[in-house]
């Protein structure tokens, strides 16, 4: 069974041997550069998707529009994506142990904030990588997490999701 990362998380790439992704520092922020006009009344929020090459050989990597997927809200709808305050990475060569970040703003109906899943399908030396999905959200108090205090939380769901799977996995 597939199962998503939590946002924060890197993901090793098997098919690119010491090349790993991650998407992280979900949060809310203003565009650098104003809002967009299609986006009034909706609350912006900023993400960033890091590719790091730990391997042996450089590679050349393509993040760009269209290759980034942003859900939000529990029904799954289309995040609106601010191209013009984005910043994608087009064709750079990542040397070993470097690392190359896009960052990507979009905004959505702040009620829908509390669930993010973003979808990336990375191209390394033009051969398309497997896509791979980050669940997280906004607005969430990590230390109330911890706690308990935000029982319907999507980073409780996904902690009691791994615990019962590494339960189901000892039994």
């Amino acid at each position: 069974m597939y199962e998503p990362n939590v946002v924060g998380d890197w993901q090793e790439y098997d098919e690119h041997a010491g090349l790993r992704v991650r998407v992280h520092r979900l949060e809310a922020a203003e565009p650098p550069r104003g809002r967009d006009d299609a986006a009034e009344g909706l609350t912006y929020f900023r993400v960033r998707v890091t590719v790091e090459n730990r391997g042996s050989l450089h590679s050349t990597i393509h993040l760009e529009d269209g290759q980034i997927d942003v859900r939000i809200g529990p029904d799954g709808e289309s995040a609106f994506i601010d191209w013009r305050n984005s910043q994608f990475i087009e064709g750079f060569d990542v040397y070993p142990l470097r690392r190359a970040t896009a960052v990507l703003y979009a905004a959505g109906p702040e009620a829908s904030l509390s669930q993010v899943d973003v979808q990336v399908q990375l191209r390394v030396d033009d051969e398309w990588a497997d896509r791979r999905l980050w669940a997280g959200g906004i607005g969430l108090d990590e230390q109330a997490v911890g706690t308990g205090a935000v029982r319907d939380g999507l980073a409780c769901q996904v902690s009691n999701f791994l615990r019962d799977q590494a339960e189901e996995g000892t039994a």
